[in-house]
């Protein structure tokens, strides 16, 4: 059902006034190509598999969520944590039977980590082919040396930047060098790539304007009916930084030392503890309790913004173009507008909060001589309401 809904979300997103972007296509066609392999080698867990993988942890029937899961941007896959990086790879491996410039792109920025180092080997390629561009009739301008020392220290030691080359035009040629015994190894650019320009040049912005390809954080929504456990969270070990291990004994050492400090902590001290506190989790699963007693779950990074919040729960609503507050525990209103994270507002690694209509709004439409809908979520969600 996750996968469904992820899966549904995406193909909504997409533009439809002016045709198929070249995302939609390299999205398509990698799907088709996963889908392909996972029939023929018959493996259920085959990349292109739109499906949850049930979690191994012990107990884990009683958790609120069974792990923290991610949805492939090329496929619309759902992977679980440990899926991530090899089954992007995967697509974007599979990617270069049909589009190896965009492939090898997508390459470049996302199997190479360090950013600063990716920076200055695209910068050095994109000046590559502005002097193609600029100075077409210059021989010397078409043959990049790969034994030359830019290109080996800024190039040469990033992935798929051969295969980009190779991509747009370039050839791999051994030509000889003046007075030096043995020819060595030259890309050249071939005159059917230099006969195109504006290939060479859309390539190139392609190339500069790349970001990486990341899995983006499945929210796994669900909806709940009221229930008396709403505030109760048993969380998986996905949702923390440390250990188990680490956790019960940290727990334990801050009882012992509750009592000590009570007393002797300095405001510096108070502040380094709720620092160490924030950077614990990574992931915090909330739930909002709607007026008719429903629970609204979704799991968010730690660090996003509350506006996150106010967005998935717009999602949800039949009538999403009114106004409403979300109250955090002891009656605290979560502003919309304001920048804070979850971790900063001590919404992790789990809360419950409170939904509420603008009472001004509500006062309007009732003086105007109706009544909102008394549903308060979409149909298609309360279709698939479940016991918490």
């Amino acid at each position: 059902m996750a996968a469904a809904a992820a899966l549904a979300r995406l193909e909504q997103k997409q533009p439809r006034a002016r045709g198929p972007t070249s995302q939609d296509s390299i999205r398509n066609q990698v799907r088709k190509e996963l889908r392909a392999e996972a029939t023929v080698s018959g493996n259920p867990e085959a990349p292109g598999n739109n499906t949850v993988q049930e979690p191994k942890e012990e107990g884990s029937a009683h958790l609120a969520v069974p792990g923290v899961y991610f949805t492939c941007p090329l496929t619309g896959a759902i992977l679980r944590k440990d899926q991530r990086d090899a089954r992007i790879r995967e697509a974007i491996l599979m990617h270069f039977s049909t589009d190896p410039v965009a492939a090898s792109i997508m390459k470049i920025h996302t199997f190479n980590k360090d950013r600063d180092r990716v920076k200055l080997g695209v910068d050095t390629i994109a000046k590559y082919l502005d002097n193609i561009h600029l100075h077409p009739e210059e021989e010397k301008y078409r043959k990049i040396k790969v034994q030359n020392k830019v290109f080996q220290e800024r190039i040469h030691c990033l992935e798929g930047t051969h295969e980009f080359f190779e991509a747009i035009g370039f050839q791999k040629v051994l030509l000889p060098i003046p007075d030096q015994e043995g020819p060595e190894e030259f890309y050249v650019l071939s005159e059917a790539a230099l006969a195109q320009p504006q290939s060479l040049e859309r390539h190139k912005e392609q190339l500069l304007s790349a970001e990486p390809v990341r899995a983006t954080l499945a929210r796994q929504r669900r909806i709940f009916r009221p229930s008396p456990l709403a505030s109760q969270f048993d969380l998986p070990t996905d949702f923390f930084n440390l250990t188990a291990e680490e956790i019960k004994r940290e727990q334990r050492l801050r009882s012992e030392a509750v009592e000590r400090l009570s007393v002797l902590r300095t405001k510096a001290m108070r502040e380094r503890e709720e620092q160490r506190e924030m950077r614990k989790y990574t992931y915090t699963l909330l739930r909002v309790r709607l007026p008719d007693g429903c629970l609204l779950q979704g799991t968010f990074y730690a660090r996003e913004r509350v506006a996150a919040l106010y967005g998935f729960v717009r999602e949800a609503l039949q009538n999403d173009w009114l106004p409403f507050e979300l109250l955090a525990s002891g009656g605290q209103k979560l502003s919309e507008d304001e920048n804070l994270a979850f971790n900063e507002c001590g919404l992790v690694p789990s809360a419950l909060l409170t939904f509420s209509w603008d009472m001004a709004v509500l006062e309007d439409i009732r003086a105007a001589g109706t009544q909102p809908d008394t549903s308060i979520l979409k149909p298609e969600l309360l279709s698939a309401i479940e016991k918490l």
